[in-house]
């Protein structure tokens, strides 16, 4: 699964996760970190991303519109770099399996 970690995420966790999910990138690498949360969706959709983010809108989009793109909720608060890694890496095998499930748009984790 490729992630694409939301402007509200550090451009640290494609390299910090990176054993795990490979081919993961940042918002800001594709020059979108301000853009509308719609144009982020259909960047997501159109490249196949799933979305990680901490922003409620996109988990809504999600509910919505259905999938593709995937959103990954982190529900954890603000949390350090670090913790989110540690987070994303503990819940791996549920992201995982989250990818082949044809009935779930958005996966909460917290």
């Amino acid at each position: 699964m490729r992630l694409l970690f939301d402007q509200n995420l550090s451009f640290k966790l494609c390299q910090m996760i990176g054993d795990l999910f490979p081919d993961s990138s940042h918002v800001g690498s594709h020059g979108l970190s301000e853009v509308p949360d719609r144009a982020l969706w259909e960047f997501a959709k159109a490249n196949g991303f799933a979305i990680v983010t901490q922003d409620v809108d996109l988990a809504e989009l999600a509910g919505l519109l259905g999938s593709p793109p995937k959103v990954i909720w982190l529900r954890a608060g603000n949390q350090t770099t670090a913790m989110i890694a540690d987070l994303l890496r503990r819940h791996a095998p549920t992201i995982q399996s989250f990818e082949g499930d044809d009935s779930t748009a958005c996966l909460e984790i917290y």
